[in-house]
């Protein structure tokens, strides 16, 4: 039988144990609702569940050092603390923020000891790992090599970016998702009948309206639900049959945010986007922002709304602008790394730029009308003198006979067939830099040898 091992104490006691039990009592409802076993987990099915590398490294006890990496309220400290109940092996927990060298080297060598004189493992968990600089990880280095201590790191920083190559080398790295909006609703609800750790002592009436609200507003952040689900609670009177009635108007303000119409997969999604394209389209800068702006506070996924941005630099700003692509491709990498809040700087100063640049949609009408051409016509033969005439023999049939290298000629352009027929598909506009293109064009075929 595996041998509880309270956090932060290397032998168990019974004061320790009682200690610990008062401290959980007056902790937020987030902490007093944390899993107890992987059984009660939440969430992460991508990484536990039956059969999968984690789950079987747990169960064994065989675990080697680990990274998770994850957005705050995914679980990276609950499934530590979950792991730490499912091993003999001594558990350690310290947070990079508050500690420092001189406390790390005190649990090293108190592994080490302990490694020599019983044979025990010791787990070593440190949260925000990343706040430890390059020297403080390289002191682990040598006891993560001989096996001393089992790393467990939390981090809401990419690792490869953050931690030192050895140190990786040294673990697995699981990335944690943020929780979906059904996994939010399941906490929520087992908070409200635990009894024991929850609000269940509580006669409380929770309209579903109230809890999908919670479930939603979170962005997957499950601490960020139910502490705003206590608040909420807590602060409600009880009506005169003395239940306390959570309402979606108690909800909004106890996460201090109000609920906008806006559903990921219906018409608020749909509507907003579609306003969103419009406005840039239409050169209103300021409409733009709005509906950027209701995007953003609603929880939509940056990416979506960078992806949006890059399709309406090339379909309607196009060659009008051909920089309006390119800074809305650096606004989906940027916001891609930093994420929000800090995204909603790059995704505005591109949406803006698209708004405010001379348009033209030449670029897009000219694919679709080659595209149906190629569709609905005769496919066009290559001319002779177009075809590869790289190989042995090519001369023979005659491949890149009388090509002209536009390169030997003035303007490094030179007329000469490339399709069997001429047909325009684009056709320049005269607005911003696609004039020029025009101009460039005409003088082309007017000054051409």
């Amino acid at each position: 039988m595996k041998r509880k091992i309270p956090n932060n104490s290397s032998e168990p006691t019974i004061f320790s144990e009682i200690q610990e039990k008062e401290i959980i009592k007056s902790s937020p409802l987030s902490v007093r609702m944390r899993p107890q076993t992987l059984k009660e987990y939440v969430g992460q099915t991508h990484i536990l569940g039956e059969g999968k590398l984690l789950t079987r490294a747990i169960e064994s006890d065989r675990l080697s050092s680990l990274i998770f990496y994850g957005p705050p309220g995914s679980g990276k400290t609950t499934l530590a603390l979950c792991i730490s109940r499912e091993t003999s092996a001594v558990f350690e927990k310290i947070n990079a923020v508050t500690s420092n060298v001189e406390e790390m080297r005190k649990i090293l060598a108190s592994a080490q000891n302990r490694r020599a004189t019983s044979g025990r493992r010791t787990i070593l968990f440190i949260d925000e790992i990343h706040r430890f600089n390059k020297a403080q990880q390289d002191v682990l280095m040598p006891d993560l090599e001989d096996g001393s201590v089992v790393l467990v790191g939390a981090t809401v920083l990419n690792p490869f970016f953050t931690l030192v190559s050895p140190l990786l080398s040294r673990s697995l790295v699981f990335e944690l998702k943020s929780l979906s909006s059904e996994e939010i609703t399941a906490l929520i609800k087992r908070s409200l009948i635990d009894k024991e750790r929850g609000l269940g002592q509580i006669n409380i009436q929770a309209d579903e309206e109230a809890i999908q609200f919670l479930s939603q507003i979170c962005d997957g952040d499950a601490r960020k639900a139910l502490n705003a689900l206590e608040i909420g609670v807590l602060t409600t009177k009880a009506n005169a049959k003395g239940i306390v009635h959570l309402t979606l108007a108690v909800a909004q303000e106890s996460i201090q945010k109000k609920q906008v119409n806006y559903d990921r997969d219906g018409d608020g999604h749909y509507d907003t986007i579609s306003a969103f394209i419009k406005s840039m389209r239409g050169s209103d800068p300021d409409a733009t922002l709005y509906w950027l702006a209701k995007m953003i506070y609603a929880g939509e996924d940056p990416r979506f709304i960078s992806r949006r941005i890059c399709i309406c630099a090339a379909e309607d700003v196009g060659l009008a602008d051909p920089q309006a692509l390119v800074l809305a491709n650096a606004a989906m990498q940027i916001s891609e790394f930093v994420g929000l809040p800090e995204a909603r700087i790059p995704l505005a100063q591109a949406a803006v730029y698209v708004a405010c640049a001379p348009k033209s949609n030449a670029a897009y009408l000219g694919i679709d009308k080659a595209l149906a051409d190629v569709k609905e016509n005769r496919i066009r033969e290559v001319p002779v003198a177009l075809k590869d005439a790289s190989y042995s023999g090519a001369k023979t049939f005659g491949r890149g006979q009388d090509y002209k290298y536009a390169h030997n000629f003035k303007n490094h352009y030179v007329s000469q067939e490339y399709m069997p027929e001429k047909v325009q598909y684009y056709v320049p506009t005269e607005l911003g830099y696609e004039k020029k293109i025009k101009a460039w064009l005409e003088y082309l075929n007017q000054n051409s040898d």
